[in-house]
């Protein structure tokens, strides 16, 4: 590829205390806790809302915020109060209320425990009026273009939309973009897929589809307690036959709060990367005619499908896994199987191993990797280990290939999120370092606000 090279004076924005990039799961917690903590906060988000993979990716439900064995919620703070606004509105199901193998858990048992369907709709309108009321400012349909940065410090980002460019500079920033893009282009180390061989889970557009006979379904998956997921006896036989469009070992579907409306996790696209805009291209044009594909089978195949019809489909194919930061602390499998306790311990989590198999139709929550009952996750894996003003949440995060794949999903994201918003706050509050940061003066924030961190660290 020939270059060119580009140079012109960009409008810089005046500077704000905390700029959280990407308003997933992780970024509007980040952004909700820093602006409640007094830090001038501006969330930037590519798409013309907020929510990420919630909304935008249709992705859902919520997987679980409890302990393996559902007995003790473990995440709470700003991911219980943004459940309980969506219920109020009739717009989720509290965890607490929902159980393994039911119909909002895809029938699923093992790590499906205590799970959070909720309408996306619902949550594009809590998530900003959570930012709103907490004081975020909220730029949307921005994309972060570059980073400036120097001796290890980031000084802004360069911030693309239909106004041009312009740079926003701030004290800290928030690396919420799930791919590291802040962190990556600001000059942190990152690793990209699994060891060995780079590969990265498959991507998937989710879809959701109407006129389902619900208890049609579900007295047939009921039936046949052998598949391992539902309807995999159909779809196997239809594989050997050529006759089934996604490298799929069964059907991912998962009942909403609507009648006779499923959510359907069941594309697969594999050997894409997510950090190359062509690759996204292909894998976008991919999914949606395995969408097209998989409505025909269903109709003609499953039973209870026979009348479907296609809703609507994601906004954006969802990725599972492209960077990883390379932290102080890069969590591991056995930190997860072991339940290790770390003396800077920032969220609690329990949703297993979930690694999708990036070569093939297989994969999923797998209980072989024998995770403890829960697990703790430490600031440390928030700190790239290059730059100093910068941390990271959500699916970027500094873990191995094995142990992302547990701590990728929403509740994970949104406590981390939660301490990096607050982390950010109180160091600019103090004018510190993100290292100079009391560890225990996080910690006591975080449980403040309503989270929770095990028996010890109790108000």
């Amino acid at each position: 590829m020939t270059s060119w090279t580009y140079s012109r004076e960009l409008p810089v924005s005046e500077p704000v205390d905390v700029l959280v990039a990407g308003a997933g799961p992780a970024g509007i917690a980040a952004a909700v806790a820093a602006a409640r903590r007094g830090a001038r906060t501006t969330l930037v988000e590519r798409f013309g809302f907020l929510g990420g993979n919630l909304t935008a990716g249709l992705v859902g439900p919520c997987m679980t915020s409890y302990s393996l064995d559902g007995s003790r919620q473990l995440i709470r703070g700003v991911f219980e109060e943004f459940v309980q606004r969506m219920e109020a509105l009739g717009g989720a199901i509290h965890p607490s209320k929902t159980q393994a193998g039911d119909p909002y858990a895809g029938f699923i048992t093992y790590g499906h425990d205590k799970v959070t369907p909720f309408e996306p709709e619902t949550a594009k309108s809590v998530a900003m009026e959570m930012c709103l009321d907490a004081g975020v400012t909220l730029l949307l349909h921005t994309f972060i273009a570059d980073v400036i940065s120097e001796d290890g410090r980031v000084n802004g980002v360069v911030c693309a939309s239909k106004s041009g460019l312009h740079v926003q500079p701030a004290q800290i920033f928030v690396d919420c973009t799930a791919d590291g893009d802040v962190a990556a282009r600001g000059g942190a180390d990152t690793v990209f897929g699994r060891e060995g061989d780079g590969l990265v889970q498959p991507m998937t557009v989710f879809f959701r589809i109407s006129d389902v006979d619900d208890e049609r379904v579900e007295q047939y998956v009921r039936s046949h307690p052998d598949d391992i997921r539902p309807f995999a006896s159909i779809v196997e036989k239809a594989r050997a036959q050529g006759r089934f469009p996604a490298p799929r070992r069964g059907v991912g579907m998962y009942k909403t709060l609507r009648s006779g409306v499923w959510r359907i996790n069941t594309t697969r696209v594999l050997g894409r990367d997510g950090t190359n805009a062509q690759d996204l291209t292909s894998a976008e044009i991919e999914g949606r005619r395995q969408v097209d594909e998989l409505m025909r089978f269903f109709r003609e195949n499953l039973p209870g499908f026979e009348r479907c019809e296609l809703l609507d489909t994601a906004s954006t194919v969802g990725v599972r896994e492209t960077r990883r930061v390379v932290g102080d602390y890069v969590l591991s499998l056995e930190d997860l199987q072991e339940g290790r306790h770390f003396d800077d311990v920032i969220a609690l989590c329990a949703y297993p191993v979930d690694i999708h198999d990036p070569a093939g139709a297989g994969g999923g929550v797998d209980d072989s990797f024998g995770t403890a009952n829960y697990y703790e996750i430490p600031y440390r894996c928030l700190l790239p280990s290059e730059v100093e003003n910068l941390l990271v949440a959500g699916r970027c995060v500094s873990a191995t290939h094995e142990a992302l794949a547990a701590i990728r999903v929403m509740p994970p994201s949104f406590a981390m999120g939660e301490a990096a918003g607050t982390a950010a706050a109180l160091a600019c509050a103090d004018n510190l370092t993100l290292r100079q940061l009391p560890v225990p003066d996080l910690q006591h924030a975080l449980v403040d606000q309503g989270g929770y961190l095990g028996e010890v660290l109790r108000p």
